[in-house]
């Protein structure tokens, strides 16, 4: 559990760091258009890596930190040693 988070850290970095202009970001911090359906809410990609960083305590907004790798990766490697209930 503790790799695929640290992954889907790695991957999300390297994809908000790469560009406005290129798909994957675009599909990453994207709004989808128009409503979705009822019943319980889909989770997002973004509600994953919140929750990914809280677990690590970082509260703050992760698409400002994330520009800077040294720190980013910090967070990285928290999600790595984490313990697993």
């Amino acid at each position: 559990i503790n790799t695929l988070k640290s992954r889907r850290l790695r991957w999300v970095g390297h994809v908000a760091r790469i560009g406005d202009e290129r798909r994957a970001h675009k599909i990453l911090l994207g709004k989808r258009e128009g409503t979705r359906p009822h019943g319980r809410p889909k989770i997002r990609w973004e509600d994953n890596i919140i929750r990914d960083l809280k677990e690590v305590d970082y509260e703050d907004d992760w698409k400002r930190f994330v520009h800077v790798r040294v720190t980013w990766r910090s967070y990285v490697l928290a999600a790595i040693n984490l313990r697993v209930p």
